[in-house]
């Protein structure tokens, strides 16, 4: 008995493997082995930032001609020439992108209306009339973006608003995703002009409430190059459609300084308050 369960288990097995490498045989699909040399060649941070998911789909992109080397912007200039290299083609170029906080509102100048005692994220602190703070749109520095950041790209600073490093970040996405508040933006690292603020109040309203926010007062849409800024519920909105490089004036007679002129990172390097730091 236990001899015949032996032979039909093993006839069954050996069925099944016969049909498997049929089946593997009929659908097997080609692939083009550059495919996998120029996955070798790349970071392989699969951050997502060059708009595909994963290294492997840019490293298709990339064999199929769809994409340039350079798009991948993780990627060193060394990187990008050894693609380029391999699949003889142009290296390219791309114009890397940077997060920016629109707010400006640390514990410094912003206020709170309560204090918030719970899970220390600031997706929980939404949960809970909106986190406490005066602002309703502000940050609340509890450093969901910088948890989520796998390049080490933000820190939390002394007034505990997240310090992008451009140098390090990739444009992935991650803070975007993590904010609560929706106060990241992806815009190209050489973009210097950026308001810092995204309250819906009105005037003298939100400055009850922070000190650097913008007060719809329209200055910087008179100072800017036409059609750069324009004031849309109670904020000033800046439309990168349009040439904003062409000078500083749209910031200079902001009396808040909620709209300002960049040039590397967004706030003056402080001490770190970071996670690592505060253990």
């Amino acid at each position: 008995m236990t001899m015949l369960a032996v032979l039909i288990l093993s006839g069954v097995a050996l069925v099944f493997a016969v049909l498997i490498a049929l089946a593997n045989r009929r659908l097997w699909v080609w692939e083009d082995p550059r495919i996998d040399a120029v996955s070798e060649l790349l970071p392989n941070a699969n951050c997502g930032a060059c708009g595909l998911p994963g290294g492997r789909a840019f490293a298709e992109k990339a064999v199929e001609g769809l994409v340039k080397p350079s798009e991948c912007t993780v990627g060193t200039d060394e990187t990008h020439k050894a693609i380029a290299g391999f699949l003889g083609v142009e290296a390219g170029t791309a114009v890397r992108r940077v997060a920016r906080l629109q707010c400006a509102g640390g514990h410094d100048v912003a206020g709170a209306l309560a204090e918030y005692r719970g899970l220390p994220t600031c997706s929980a602190a939404t949960a809970v009339a909106g986190g406490g703070k005066g602002c309703a749109w502000g940050c609340l520095g509890l450093a969901d973006c910088e948890r989520v950041c796998d390049f080490d790209a933000i820190t939390m600073t002394a007034t505990g608003l997240p310090l992008v490093d451009p140098a390090k970040c990739t444009a992935c996405g991650d803070c975007v995703e993590a904010c609560p508040k929706g106060l990241f933006t992806m815009l190209p690292v050489d973009t210097h002009l950026l308001v810092q603020c995204k309250n819906l109040l009105n005037g003298d309203d939100a400055l009850e409430q922070c000190t650097v926010a913008c007060t719809a007062c329209g200055k910087c849409v008179q100072d800017a190059p036409e059609g750069v800024i324009s004031v849309a519920s109670g904020v000033a909105v800046v439309h990168y459609n349009v040439d904003t490089q062409a000078d500083q004036g749209a910031v200079a007679r902001c009396p808040t300084g909620a709209i300002v002129w960049l040039n590397g990172m967004q706030f003056v390097p402080e001490p770190s308050l970071s996670r690592s730091a505060a253990a």
